[in-house]
């Protein structure tokens, strides 16, 4: 039995194979447990191994990889079409096979244990800033019901929550003091936790070269260069910095039509969570900007005068995208631009 490509619909427990011959027709179509993925695939002669890309999908493509097999990730997005008719596990597993052997197929680079362990860090320190501003809220609401208000802002938050678990209980009944007091608690629970978190952020960042040539980039921190580096695989595979700002859904969407080209919002297709950081950081930027003129690219300063406030932070997040791309494939860190002679 000759087998040329094989389709892998991923699972929990049980995954679903679909393998062609080199002429196309099929010659297996088998469910397997988990267990039993290794072993199977350890019988097979080299072969083509498609996958979705997903969370999984990495842990896979490295041990299929070290069996010898030459393994592909592809968007579920883009695997989606080949699907016939009801959705199956069968019927993806035959999708999948289908759809990895097209030559206009776009493929996502496999990332390494390294690099999963720092997303892995960067995920819970998200989650954990969620909690942390919904613990937040919540006080800030129960303390307003007395007549109370919290100032804005997180360093008063947490200064509040503070004295709270120390016993300094604003003026509310018994009842309401114990549960604030409860709430300030975690506060400072989870507060302890980002803290430690993002120590193991710095300490991977000093030990990742790209992550500190990143970090040279205005309006690009730790937590953002250290995103960048674990998350871009192969950038080189962008042909341009416009193309990897097209992946981050930072560019306008096109809509063309009888020969009239109209470019409308920015597509927000891609990482999401990339995206959001280059706002982030380009928000503080344009913050900076508003205050002291001087101390940033004066492209900024002069974009502020002709357009909103969130306009240039989207279109600065753009070009930073950009940037990020030329010194991830150059090997280089940022240049600041040289400005124009009087």
């Amino acid at each position: 039995m000759e087998v040329s490509t094989v389709g892998l619909d991923l699972a929990k427990s049980v995954f679903q194979v679909h393998a062609v011959d080199a002429a196309g027709t099929a010659v297996i179509r088998k469910a397997l447990r988990r267990g039993q993925v290794l072993p199977f695939f350890a019988k097979l002669p080299r072969c083509l191994i498609g996958m979705e890309a997903c969370g999984t999908s990495h842990h896979w493509a490295r041990e299929l990889g070290k069996l010898g097999h030459e393994v592909r990730l592809m968007p579920p997005a883009y695997v989606k079409p080949y699907v016939k008719r009801g959705k199956t596990d069968a019927n993806d597993a035959e999708a999948i096979c289908e759809a990895v052997t097209r030559p206009s197929m776009r493929f996502v680079p496999v990332k390494s244990a390294e690099q999963q362990a720092a997303l892995a860090l960067h995920r819970t320190r998200d989650l954990l800033v969620k909690q942390r501003t919904q613990l937040v809220n919540m006080v800030r609401g129960l303390l307003a019901e007395f007549g109370i208000e919290m100032a804005r802002g997180l360093h008063h938050a947490l200064s509040l929550a503070a004295r709270l678990s120390a016993g300094e209980a604003a003026d509310v009944p018994a009842l309401a003091q114990r549960v604030v007091t409860g709430l300030a608690d975690q506060i400072g629970a989870v507060q302890v936790r980002l803290a430690a978190l993002e120590r193991e952020l710095v300490t991977w960042h000093k030990q990742n070269e790209l992550s500190q040539r990143l970090a040279t980039i205005p309006g690009v921190g730790v937590v953002s260069a250290t995103a960048l580096a674990a998350s871009v695989v192969e950038p080189e595979r962008f042909r341009s910095g416009r193309q990897f700002a097209a992946s981050l859904g930072l560019t306008p969407l096109q809509n063309c039509s009888g020969g009239k080209e109209r470019m409308g919002r920015i597509s927000r297709m891609g990482d999401r969570y990339l995206r959001r950081l280059l706002v982030v950081g380009m928000t503080s930027l344009v913050r900076r900007a508003r205050a002291k003129p001087e101390a940033v690219d004066p492209r900024i300063t002069a974009m502020l005068g002709r357009k909103p406030v969130r306009v240039v932070t989207v279109a600065a997040a753009n070009r930073t995208a950009r940037i990020a791309w030329a010194v991830m494939t150059r090997g280089e860190s940022y240049r600041a631009p040289i400005a124009a002679a009087a």
